[in-house]
């Protein structure tokens, strides 16, 4: 265990890393934007360094003064806290390749649960039971409509990469799926770069559940149980409720341990059961998909 950690964020989760850090007795170094001086974080860590100007461009994604403070302060990990460099894997990479602990993911795991493709290639390997589709490197149109006649209709094309609930629409019949899929890739190219997509059933009327899953190295995986996230607008979610009035016990306990069986031990990084950047994956459910042992990996 470290004793010193450098918390590479600002406001209010900053502050709520920095009271646990203070319970369980280790050193917090906090760093800020010129913006920031007099900010709350600034005053409640034990140090504090400035790393740059007031755009986050020049402070907190400025990945290079962060790990050089993390060595001047003496600090022996970086926890990033959520958004700004949380999610980047050159950032982790370069933290452990600095002789630092990153409290979060390491960078190959996220770049394999980067793209939706990906993650559900590897939630499958580990017997994690996932919705039937395609998620193939081939794109080709060609493919992809003979890859839907196997998959089956009602299907949904997703955008491989990204979120927010763009690049997905929902194909009911074979005559649809051509122009379906040129304005699904369309939609992926403009706002995530890559027009990759993947192809799986659609389940109707699905509730969406999503369970957090914090794992270290060592194989030591827990859940959080669940979150109801099935009231939303246009694929987006407008308000979480836990626990989920549709979840029973007994479901409960089955989804919790699909979601937490190992992986291999070089698929996280440091032992962090307080970090709030820890492995996260989600599964969106239906009580039909549900019986059948399957389950959407979003």
């Amino acid at each position: 265990m470290f004793d010193t950690l450098l918390i590479a964020n600002r406001g209010e989760i900053a502050c709520r890393i920095i009271r646990t850090c203070r319970r369980l007795g280790i050193r917090t170094i906090a760093v800020y934007s010129d913006a920031d001086a007099d900010a709350q974080h600034v005053r409640l860590a034990d140090a504090a360094y400035p790393i740059g100007g007031p755009r986050p461009a020049d402070s907190y994604l400025r990945g290079d003064a962060i790990i050089e403070v993390a060595r001047r302060s003496g600090a022996q990990a970086i926890h990033p806290g959520y958004g700004f460099l949380s999610e980047n894997a050159d950032f982790a990479d370069a933290v452990e390749a600095a002789g630092i602990r990153f409290v979060g993911p390491s960078g190959a795991s996220m770049r394999k649960m980067g793209s939706k493709a990906g993650a559900k290639e590897l939630m499958s390997a580990h017997g994690v039971p996932v919705v039937p589709g395609y998620t193939g490197e081939r794109q080709d149109p060609e493919h992809l409509a003979r890859e839907a006649e196997r998959v089956g209709f009602p299907l949904m094309i997703k955008a491989a990469y990204g979120g927010g609930g763009k690049g997905m629409r929902i194909v009911r019949e074979a005559g649809e799926f051509a122009a379906l899929l040129a304005s699904c890739q369309r939609e992926a190219a403009n706002a995530f770069g890559r027009d990759r997509v993947l192809l799986e059933r659609y389940v109707e009327r699905p509730r969406h559940i999503e369970f957090q899953v914090f794992g270290d190295r060592h194989g030591r995986i827990v859940h959080l149980n669940e979150r109801e996230c099935s009231a939303q607008r246009r694929y987006q979610k407008v308000l979480e409720e836990t626990p989920s009035p549709f979840v029973s016990p007994d479901l409960r306990a089955r989804m919790g341990a699909a979601r937490s069986r190992p992986r291999p031990r070089s698929t996280t990084s440091t032992p962090a059961p307080w970090s709030s950047s820890s492995v996260r994956t989600a599964i969106s459910i239906s009580w039909r998909s549900i019986r059948a042992c399957r389950s959407n990996i979003r």
